[in-house]
């Protein structure tokens, strides 16, 4: 049985709110460097010339790469011979939540209660997810999500007999609703099967999933690259403004469903897809 203290736990969450909006991981800003070489469209080149340069600004200066710093998305792997010791594992995360926002002068968009709206002022209660897995490892993964793209994202019940025609139909529809909104080139992730909630889920957990990695299963793999294509065919571009690159990647996380039904969720990414995890 390993024991793994609470303190360590809100250090290095803290640590990850920090890093995840500071710093853009290595395989989003490769994505976005490849579409800059590839754009021929003018316009669309310039802006995703202006996007790298946020980007390298924002790493030298130690500063948020986006204003909206979003609300902490937190997914942990706890190993089955773990043992949390000196406190809660939620408050712990909380607690990192909160230094992180605080000492990174991250701005605070979390409000206490949904109709109220009166701010938390610390960024506090994170959205977390736990999945009990073999071992003695603690796995912590933080993504803040802004809330410009989290609210281009859509779910739909669709019947068994929509198929696969109708899942590409579907993500086809919310990207092209969402238009310029989720500041793109942005990254769709997409969720297919469980339930109601699985499949909300699924979606939220393909956006963590690092952009150079395909779908384990090749038929999914080779959906993603076709969805991909067809995405970008689209002419949103970059920001709205037309051009080859739409979306980076299209990331789809399935799971087993009832022979009833046929859950699809969508969940759209911006450009800036932040996440940092670790492994204790």
């Amino acid at each position: 049985m390993k024991e793994i203290n609470v303190s360590k736990i809100t250090e290095v969450v803290k640590n990850m709110c920090i890093d995840a909006n500071y710093y853009l991981t290595h395989d989003v800003k490769e994505k976005i460097e490849s579409a800059y070489k590839q754009e021929n469209w003018p316009m669309a080149k310039e802006i995703l010339e202006k996007i790298l340069t946020n980007i390298d600004i924002a790493k030298k200066e130690e500063m948020p790469i986006c204003q909206d710093t979003g609300m902490a998305c937190v997914f942990v792997e706890i190993g089955q011979d773990v043992h949390i010791i000196g406190g809660n594992l939620k408050d712990a995360i909380n607690e990192g939540i909160r230094q992180g926002y605080n000492e990174g002068f991250l701005r605070k968009s979390v409000v206490k209660d949904p109709l109220d709206r009166i701010n938390t002022m610390d960024n506090t209660p994170a959205i977390i997810y736990y999945d009990i897995v073999e071992g003695d490892k603690l796995k912590i993964k933080v993504a803040p999500k802004g809330f410009g793209s989290e609210n281009m994202s859509q779910l739909k019940m669709l019947k068994p007999a929509d198929g696969l025609e109708g899942v590409k139909d579907f993500v086809l529809k919310v990207v092209k609703e969402a238009g310029p909104n989720p500041c793109p080139p942005i990254v769709v992730g997409v969720g297919i099967g469980g339930t109601f909630d699985k499949a909300a889920n699924l979606a939220k957990k393909a956006l963590v999933r690092p952009l150079n990695e395909k779908n384990n299963n090749e038929f999914y793999a080779n959906l993603e690259k076709e969805l991909l294509k067809e995405v970008n065919e689209l002419g949103i571009g970059p920001q709205g403004f037309g051009g080859k690159t739409t979306a980076l990647a299209v990331n789809i996380e399935t799971y087993p469903t009832h022979i009833a039904g046929l859950p699809v969720a969508v969940n759209i990414n911006c450009h800036v897809t932040r996440h940092a995890e670790i492994e204790l």
